[in-house]
């Protein structure tokens, strides 16, 4: 059981990317921002305020593709930062969708050390050569810190 302060059941991991959410049912939709990410969520800020139990569709871009994940929200508060803002949390609404998210998350941290080992090996680096790399260095990591198990070996 979760206490009343904390109802998390997964590690959030902060985390900003870009992010389109669509609000039904006039399809409207506002661009954004993810600030964490977990196995069962994430949170985002909006100029809306959301009631909990409201389905909204995700739509995170990755290179030349867009996904789209549905969710539902399940906490709306005022973001002190930016009080006409508002913090939203949403629980993803099918577990295929929490796959998608991370493994959306797992190219963006690629991408983002593929322009950092370019920068410190003073050549660019393809996707591949990083992707080699950083599932040689960190996959078992993340899966790990993601997912929070071991694989039997």
């Amino acid at each position: 059981m979760f206490s009343e302060k904390e109802k998390r059941r997964f590690v959030r991991h902060p985390v900003s990317y870009p992010l389109e959410v669509e609000y039904a049912p006039k399809k409207t939709n506002e661009r954004s921002q993810t600030l964490n990410i977990s196995k069962g969520g994430l949170l985002f800020l909006s100029k809306r305020n959301l009631r909990p139990g409201k389905i909204v569709v995700l739509k995170l871009p990755l290179q030349d593709k867009l996904f789209k994940i549905k969710a539902k929200v399940e906490h709306t508060s005022k973001d002190k930062e930016s009080p006409d803002l508002y913090r939203i949390g949403v629980s993803f609404y099918r577990y295929a969708d929490a796959f998608k998210v991370k493994l959306i998350e797992q190219i963006y941290l690629i991408d983002e050390y593929r322009a950092i080992r370019s920068i410190e090996s003073s050549r660019d680096l393809s996707f591949k050569e990083a992707s080699d790399e950083w599932i040689k260095r960190y996959s078992k990591r993340f899966d790990r810190m993601f997912w929070g198990k071991r694989r039997k070996k």
